[in-house]
């Protein structure tokens, strides 16, 4: 394979990147260095507003496993991402309406406080654990798959792109916490879409225009988007993107606490709204200029595929590939899209860092040193910080064994993000599951979802579940095409062709249902939980949707929990604190009724602030 190095103007504009970002955390470490509480260092003293929190938002999930990956996803297999846009719109308004509500409210700094609000100890514990590994595991892939198909694409050398990347992340998450994180990710958001921008310009001239990018793209069967086939072994079809993808980033973004630590850390409630709707048409945004880069990519490669004739050696590859082939002659834009690519996974390795070592610190750090002075905590919390940025960093080496940068990635979304959006579900939505049911479920969920998806990995889905769309190289000169081998389907078990292959988008949806159900079923053998013991305020009336003709129906959906309105109304207009009645809670597993004023709460126009004073500590 040719390999097209760098020149100087590259190098300078991806160093730029790095130099802005790393410049953005010593900017907040000097600003905000006579404010030295945690609270300060890991949500930013709530006072963030709607605009770079909605940034920060997409550019943290819209890694570079969006930049490199999806437009190869588009170029084999079409542009079916494109019903990826209403799973978003799912995501943002069910996050937005069911769960930001609960723990914005409630003053938690990490979202696993809940669990223990709502269960206790031991179910909190056993999530923040999972969460932790899931994160690890998903930013070694961001980490490492862009660095790989870089440095065998442009000779960009592999281990310093990756030591790199931490180094960075790590060094601006110590130094100036969220709000560096925050405004960081804003700028590399713009980074993302310039870069996006320059390659689809650029790439639509070199084959034509748009018009003969969408012929030629049609002529490869690139646009059948819409298949209706209900077959959930089918790889993508509409129902396992706008069904499976939605419970895939529903974990993501509902219940994930990189997503809620930023929402909390706005102003007011309506804010972390706006940043949530906001950060919608980011999604979008990226999202789209991901899919038409694929199919430009396409049209220029559809007479001779660089893959198939042994050119790259993976499918990630050819976002790059593509790239140092149209800006050949144009110094420093190579470079750019280097800077595009790394700015996601900056964005994404800087967020997991970050809440990381909040949910360590709030998990287990404070319930073992329950009266950390403000100092010594905001050391801690840039110690964790430090750890977890080498952890991550390390953890980039397991992943070159994951296979597809995007199918990884969401892969290990759907096997710990679905479970967990279970649990969190039957805690808001099920007033009566108890927390035997509740941890239950979550190891029913993690069961599932882990063999379902350690399964798919051993025995790949065929071809004929997985589709890809035909690629040609009839006009390659030079030809290095590798035989492959057909698959030994005899030794494949008898699951491996049914349960295995079942697509990559349905792990969340089988860990969460799974979840779900056993904890409904234990909870009911178990003895459920009363609902007068349920402060109100922990809990979606959901029922209230489809109940709202019958005041008796919907009392009988509430198990017991006080969800009338003026009830509810007084607890917040009363002059009680909340805050005080979850403190005490925490250490008393709600043993007692705790009362429901909520800091921040104005009655007029039924809104929440943060301009309340210090969270104190909970253990």
């Amino acid at each position: 394979m040719g390999v097209k190095n760098f020149e100087a103007w590259d190098y300078v504009v991806f160093a730029g990147l790095f130099v802005i970002s790393s410049g953005i955390g010593v900017f907040f470490a000097i600003k905000e260095r006579k404010k030295k509480t945690s609270r300060e260092f890991l949500v930013g003293g709530r006072q963030m507003s709607f605009g770079p929190v909605a940034l920060s938002l997409t550019a943290s999930f819209m890694s570079a496993v969006t930049v490199l990956g999806t437009p190869a996803e588009v170029y084999r297999f079409g542009a079916s991402f494109l019903i990826f846009l209403i799973s978003y719109a799912f995501v943002v308004f069910f996050t937005s309406e069911l769960f930001l509500p609960v723990f914005y409210r409630s003053g938690i700094t990490s979202t696993y406080e809940y669990l223990q609000l709502r269960f206790n100890k031991p179910v909190r514990y056993a999530a923040t654990f999972i969460y932790i590994v899931q994160t690890i595991l998903y930013t070694g892939v961001v980490v490492y798959a862009p660095a790989l198909a870089l440095n065998q694409v442009t000779g960009f050398d592999l281990w310093a792109s990756v030591f790199a990347t931490g180094i960075v992340c790590t060094f601006y998450c110590s130094l100036g916490g969220l709000k560096a994180v925050v405004w960081t990710d804003a700028f590399q958001m713009v980074v993302m879409i310039v870069g996006f921008l320059t390659v689809l310009i650029q790439g639509s001239n070199h084959v034509g225009g748009f018009n003969n990018v969408l012929e030629q793209a049609r002529n490869g069967s690139r646009l059948h988007i819409v298949d209706f086939d209900v077959d959930p072994l089918r790889r993508h079809t509409f129902w396992t993107i706008a069904v499976g993808g939605t419970f895939t980033w529903l974990g993501i973004y509902g219940v994930n606490q990189s997503t809620i630590q930023r929402c909390i850390s706005c102003k007011t409630e309506k804010h972390a709204k706006l940043a949530l709707y906001f950060n919608l048409l980011g999604l979008w945004i990226i999202a789209v200029c991901a899919i038409f880069s694929g199919l430009i990519m396409y049209s220029y490669f559809k007479d001779c595929d660089p893959w198939t004739s042994g050119v790259i050696s993976a499918p990630d590859q050819l976002m790059p590939y593509f790239v140092m082939e149209i800006f050949a002659t144009m110094p420093g834009l190579p470079g750019l899209f280097v800077a595009c690519a790394f700015s996601g996974t900056l964005s994404t390795v800087a967020a997991s860092i970050n809440a990381l070592a909040t949910v360590t610190f709030e998990d287990f750090v404070k319930s073992c040193f329950p009266h950390l002075s403000d100092t010594l905590s905001t050391w801690i919390s840039k110690g964790l910080c430090l750890l977890f940025g080498v952890m991550c960093t390390s953890m980039a080496v397991v992943a070159s064994l994951m296979g597809s940068v995007v199918q990884a990635a969401l892969s290990i979304h759907g096997m710990c993000g679905g479970p967990m959006l279970g649990l969190f579900t039957l805690g808001l939505v099920f007033p009566f599951v108890n927390w035997k049911g509740a941890l239950g479920g979550l190891l029913t969920g993690i069961t599932l979802s882990f063999w379902v998806a350690i399964g798919a990995f051993i025995y790949p889905a065929p071809d004929s579940k997985t589709l890809p769309l035909p690629l040609s190289t009839d006009h390659c000169v030079d030809l290095n095409i590798t035989a492959t081998v057909a698959p030994q389907l005899s030794s494949r078990p008898v699951l491996a062709d049914t349960w295995y292959s079942l697509s990559y988008l349905y792990f969340s949806a089988v860990g969460c249902l799974g979840c779900i159900a056993a904890g409904i079923i234990i909870s009911f053998l178990t003895g459920k939980q009363r609902g007068e013991d349920i402060d109100p305020l922990l809990i979606r009336p959901v029922c209230n949707l489809f109940c709202f003709w019958s005041k008796k129906y919907k009392t009988l959906c509430w198990c017991g929990v006080q969800h009338d309105q003026e009830t509810e109304q007084d607890y917040l207009d009363s002059g009680t604190a909340w805050k005080q009645g979850v403190e005490s809670g925490l250490q008393n597993g709600l043993k007692q009724d705790i009362p429901a004023q909520i800091p921040g709460y104005n009655p007029k126009d039924k809104s929440y602030s943060n301009n309340v004073q210090e969270k104190t500590t909970y253990f």
